[in-house]
């Protein structure tokens, strides 16, 4: 089916907007690589546009583009400042879908996905922020349920590969059986400026991230029938890898669960637990240690300001370094009587796929035939089968490796 069929198979607000997808913040590092994706893959006949609040960086980011894919000379250019609740609802009202890279999101997202569910406006975004997603649940869900908003977080990195790796491990096992799935992550990746300050807010706020979840548990409805975990598990050597697995404590696993909550297919009792993968114990506990000194010293607001002067946002692993990055996350699942091992694996994970798993998220909304639902939606619910088609056709494997 092509794009424009699956477009006119699109139903509910926003379809008749000046734009199909808008790409907010399209001058930061991984906004910039989006753009290019973009370039390279939006359909024809695609109405996209780039967004920020600085006109001469959209304008040098067309040039660039242009100078690569001479269509993109006319490509319009919004401006719009995250923090100017008129001009982000004037440019939520403009488009059926929104991208945004924008970080950290719980500083400068929520005027944003406040407008998207306001005018009933999808909405993408690659927050790693468990306080911004439930803080946004408990503020916007009812109201972009009312507006037929769908409001999709964490589709890059974070947390695609978790998740729609999860939702491919389950479609291989029995079904109404109780389901175990455990994933171990792997990469050779660096990170950029924005990455890092994200994940410094998020560790400088704890309370605050702590009152967000208990505000969302009073929220959400009970889960009737059916049981859902997603325990932190302990560090130990896994035999399936042959790795030592370290415990992540990443919004990956809420995201899991909140899809297994969503889906019947996963069975009456679910249960999820997400690894970071290392070959040797040293450098298994050496990273346990670094990690949690950063934490400790994010507490810090001096500490936090000298830590993210290291690495400023919109820089970034040259285009070098990316080619010689990899990820891979390994699934192994059990259930009814049948145990499946799989694997999701691709390029550089947080610059390259991150943005070509947003932009193929925000195509995907736009133009996909999908599930009639609305509200803050985690990728596998919202987007699913459509979502992985995508993916894989855009080279980022999810295969079976054995079955037992």
């Amino acid at each position: 089916m092509d794009a424009e069929v699956r477009q006119t198979e699109r139903t509910g607000p926003g379809r008749d907007r000046a734009y199909d997808v808008v790409l907010f913040g399209a001058t930061g590092f991984v906004g910039a690589l989006t753009a290019e994706y973009l370039a390279r893959h939006a359909p024809a006949g695609c109405r996209w546009a780039l967004a920020g609040r600085d006109p001469g960086k959209l304008e040098r980011l067309r040039e660039r583009l242009a100078a690569l894919y001479p269509g993109c000379a006319d490509v319009p250019l919004l401006r719009a400042d995250a923090s100017d609740p008129a001009a982000v609802r004037e440019l939520a009202a403009a488009t059926r879908v929104l991208a945004t890279t924008v970080g950290p999101y719980v500083l400068y997202g929520t005027e944003l996905v406040a407008a998207c569910a306001e005018e009933g406006t999808d909405y993408v975004d690659l927050t790693g922020e468990p306080e911004f997603v439930d803080r946004v649940f408990v503020e916007h869900d009812a109201r972009a349920r009312e507006t037929g908003a769908r409001l999709v977080h964490a589709c890059g990195f974070d947390c695609i590969p978790a998740d729609l790796g999860t939702y491919f491990t389950v479609q291989q096992l029995p079904e109404g059986a109780a389901l175990q799935v455990d994933a171990f992550v792997r990469s050779n990746a660096l990170f950029s400026g924005g990455t890092l300050a994200s994940a410094l807010t998020a560790m400088g706020r704890g309370p605050q991230a702590m009152a967000a979840a208990r505000a969302r548990r009073l929220h959400e409805p009970r889960l009737p029938g059916r049981r859902v975990r997603g325990p932190l598990g302990v560090p130990r050597f896994s035999r399936e890898t042959g790795t030592w697995a370290m415990p992540l404590p990443s919004l990956d696993p809420r995201v899991v669960t909140r899809s297994a909550a969503a889906l019947e297919r996963y069975g009456p009792d679910f249960r999820y637990r997400h690894y970071a993968s290392v070959k040797h114990l040293p450098v298994a506990v050496g990273g346990a240690v670094a990690v949690g000194a950063t934490a400790a010293l994010a507490q810090l607001p001096s500490a936090r300001r000298w830590m993210s002067g290291r690495w400023g946002p919109g820089e970034g692993p040259d285009a070098e370094r990316r080619a010689r990055s990899w990820f891979s996350v390994r699934f192994v699942g059990e259930g009814g009587g049948r145990r499946v091992f799989t694997e999701v694996s691709g390029g550089d994970p947080g610059y390259d796929e991150t943005a070509k798993m947003l932009a193929e998220s925000a195509l995907c909304l736009a133009y996909d035939a999908l599930p009639q639902h609305a509200g803050q939606l985690t990728t596998a619910v919202a987007m699913g089968d459509a979502l992985l088609d995508r993916l894989q056709t855009a080279g980022i494997r999810f295969r079976v490796a054995a079955v037992n």
